[in-house]
């Protein structure tokens, strides 16, 4: 398959200019935004591999920085953004806003891929664009923290969590319980918060990919 098109892009929101990574593969029918989480950026390198491995899979990839670079220092030290699930998701849905307006983009099925405070960035996102969201993946993810929009969730819902990971697992179950929409629980054997086991993120990037191509990429006729 040959390299997808990459492109660097600068976000201009309401109250914030962000910077983002596009990658398009010849003939995507999907885009997968990734929302990050706790004090990381769109240069993660967890997310970065995965989302590789969904351009592979021929899905288009959007990362973005959900804080300024202002914002991302002072929160390296107060860690007072991170937790401001308002602003991540207010920020989240402009930007879904923006791929409904871009004449390419607009074409292509869109999902959500979160990890920790930023999955429940893109429930509530979800729940707040049903008709603009497909699916959404949560890894490791703090969807516990999306409240009441869990109910109002309609895209069809992947949670990942580690089996290690004793707390976000039980949190996740609790949300698993609040969810309406079709959806799954996938508990990955041995893995922590992070999933830095060896296997465990590709284990990851294979779960959700199956589960973006099967609600993002229409049916082979």
């Amino acid at each position: 398959m040959p390299e997808p098109r990459a492109q660097s892009l600068t976000l201009n929101l309401s109250d914030a200019r962000l910077a983002a990574d596009l990658r398009l593969p010849s003939a995507a029918e999907g885009l997968v935004v990734f929302v990050h989480g706790s004090g990381s950026s769109r240069l993660s390198p967890r997310n970065r591999q995965v989302a590789e491995y969904f351009n592979g899979r021929g899905l288009g990839t959007l990362l973005f920085d959900l804080l300024t670079i202002e914002e991302h220092v002072q929160d390296q030290i107060t860690r007072e953004y991170r937790f401001d699930i308002a602003r991540l998701s207010r920020r989240l849905v402009e930007v879904i806003d923006w791929i409904g307006t871009d004449a390419e983009l607009q074409q292509l099925a869109v999902g959500l891929f979160g990890a920790s405070t930023g999955a429940a960035a893109a429930l509530i996102a979800a729940a707040q664009r049903p008709q603009a969201v497909q699916a959404v993946v949560s890894r490791g993810g703090r969807s516990d923290l999306a409240g009441p929009a869990l109910g109002a969730v309609e895209a069809p819902t992947l949670q990942i969590v580690g089996a290690a990971d004793a707390v976000v697992l039980e949190l996740n179950r609790d949300a698993s319980r609040q969810l309406q929409c079709q959806q799954h629980l996938e508990v990955v054997a041995h893995a922590t918060h992070l999933f830095e086991e060896p296997g465990a993120l590709e284990e990851v990037a294979r779960l959700a990919g199956d589960w973006f191509e099967r609600y993002l990429v229409a049916p082979a006729a």
